[in-house]
């Protein structure tokens, strides 16, 4: 599904950052753009920077149950910051996610942006009945050792350096008549 990613310049609030970029709102089924300007009150001006494909896999459905059973339901908006490091476009929409799993490892990464945008009920609808479709819990499985291979220990091995009678890391079972000890 096409998502468009609205972008929010605010005059900032320290004399350091003349302006905050946000991603305050997400279109789905929008059309392709490259940050046209959609609305402007003062000096803060909306822009949709981008259209980006929103692809959902069965394998994740876990991570979406997270998502819509949270408090406020996201979809997660990450901005790379721009290599051309324009005034007016200082960020690159990377991707918009709605598993809870790839917004964490954006986030663990450190160089991108991640904002958490408020899910239209559209969308969330959509995600709602792809969850109930492809959802499948997973059975616990208890791990289980595998047996023992007996004589494949290396017992009697131990720091090829060290030359004496009885070796440190030799077990006990391995004593031998006769070896000092």
């Amino acid at each position: 599904m096409p998502l468009g990613v609205v972008i929010r310049r605010q005059p900032g609030v320290t004399r350091w950052a003349k302006w905050v970029w946000r991603a305050v709102a997400v279109l789905p089924g929008a059309a392709s753009a490259d940050w046209q300007e959609l609305r402007r009150e003062g000096e803060a001006v909306e822009y949709h920077a981008a259209t980006l494909p929103l692809t959902v896999y069965r394998s994740e459905t876990e991570a979406y149950r997270i998502v819509l059973a949270a408090e406020s339901p996201s979809v997660f908006v990450v901005l790379h910051p721009s290599e051309e490091a324009s005034p007016d476009r200082p960020y690159v929409v990377h991707s918009v996610t709605v598993s809870a799993h790839e917004a964490q490892q954006a986030l663990d990464s450190g160089e991108e942006l991640v904002e958490p945008v408020p899910m239209p009920p559209p969308l969330y609808a959509w995600l709602a009945d792809f969850v109930d479709r492809h959802h499948a819990d997973e059975t616990f499985m208890k791990r289980k050792r595998g047996p023992a291979v007996e004589m494949q220990s290396e017992d009697g091995k131990g720091d090829a350096r060290i030359r004496q009678a009885a070796d440190v890391y030799r077990s006990p079972a391995s004593r031998r008549k006769g070896e000092l000890h």
